[in-house]
């Protein structure tokens, strides 16, 4: 998938009501002392990269209607049930996803028209870190029943000064369910900050 690019989910996959998806990234690897992080840091990888996965649920005009709407590591379960969060990941290190979230499609209240997947990096001000620490991030669907990847959009853009990450979108369109590839970082410092430029 390319940066703005929108796919229809539901209407070229009938029936399916449930989703998974996968975020992921990995720390900068660095070389023995050469480079900016090696001058920083003394060579070896940086120091760990606290990503977090979280998904803002939106109402009409984009707006957020709770700030029980905002799921995340404090928050894992939307009061409806119909987005789950897995957990927290606190390095990024392996390989595959490296935090998850189900959306059970058939149950987001009607209210609800847009679902915002969004990375940021925890403490990023007090830790001087941004997203050009990590590389290889990515946002996936995959259908859960069959373990299929429906769509795959690697985040390759610069995003050196950057502290947060809207990746991808689920949004209505009419009764089906379209995915948009957004990309866009911001220098947002925390969560909460991201929250209100949607209130």
């Amino acid at each position: 998938m390319q940066k703005g690019q929108r796919v229809d989910l539901t209407k070229s996959n009938p029936g399916l009501s449930k989703v998974l998806v996968g975020l992921g990234w990995d720390p900068v690897q660095t070389s023995g002392g050469g480079g900016l992080f090696g001058s920083m840091f003394g060579g070896g990888s940086a120091p760990n990269v606290d990503c977090d996965a979280s998904v803002i649920m939106l109402g009409a005009n984009d707006r957020l209607q709770n700030n029980k709407d905002v799921i995340y590591f404090a928050n894992l379960t939307s009061n409806d049930g119909s987005v789950q969060h897995a957990g927290d990941n606190l390095t990024g290190d392996g390989d595959g996803d490296d935090e998850q979230i189900i959306v059970d499609l058939s149950k987001v209240p009607s209210k609800i028209q847009k679902l915002v997947f969004v990375v940021n990096i925890y403490d990023c001000v007090k830790r001087k870190q941004h997203f050009g620490m990590i590389q290889n991030a990515f946002i996936r669907v995959v259908n859960p029943g069959n373990n299929q990847e429906l769509i795959h959009y690697n985040l390759s853009d610069n995003y050196s000064g950057l502290t947060c990450l809207v990746a991808g979108e689920l949004y209505r369109h009419g009764n089906e369910w379209k995915f948009a590839a957004v990309g866009t970082g911001t220098t947002a410092g925390s969560l909460s900050e991201i929250v209100r430029t949607y209130s």
